[in-house]
């Protein structure tokens, strides 16, 4: 039997990241020009050590009194405690770890670094990609 898709071969390894001393205001503008719904925040050496999300950018500007308000840096606004994955886990098993969170990615770290991340688009073009693969791993 084959082995099953790693999230190695198929995680992005561009991944758009923030750094901690980001303003607010700049960090919506990336969010908007990447076109992405969250970014990793990282230090200087590349370790993950938050998330900010547009869900977290959007409580920001709810409680504000008018955007122009609006001031602070990422650090003080991100979620800190993010569930990550290893490179090495297969795909099938990642997809079940969806089934159990709110979120649409997955940051991939390999050495306290962040070396990718991993999208449920990501993993339905695997199972698209290998269906007599997915029919076989599910006894059919």
């Amino acid at each position: 039997m084959k082995t099953l898709p790693s999230v190695r071969e198929h995680m992005d390894t561009t991944v758009p990241t923030l750094s901690p001393e980001t303003s607010l205001l700049d960090a919506v503008d990336f969010l908007l020009k990447k076109r992405v719904t969250g970014a990793p925040v990282v230090d200087d050496l590349g370790r993950l050590i938050g998330i900010i999300t547009e869900k977290d950018l959007l409580r920001i500007v709810a409680h504000a009194p008018e955007p122009q308000s609006i001031s602070g840096r990422v650090a003080d606004f991100m979620t800190r405690e993010v569930q990550t994955i290893s490179p090495d886990m297969d795909v099938y098993y990642v997809a079940g770890l969806f089934l159990n969170v709110s979120f649409r990615r997955f940051p991939v770290v390999e050495k306290d670094r962040l070396v990718g991340a991993i999208t449920r688009f990501d993993i339905l073009r695997v199972v698209r990609a290998n269906r007599k693969m997915w029919a076989e791993f599910l006894g059919r």
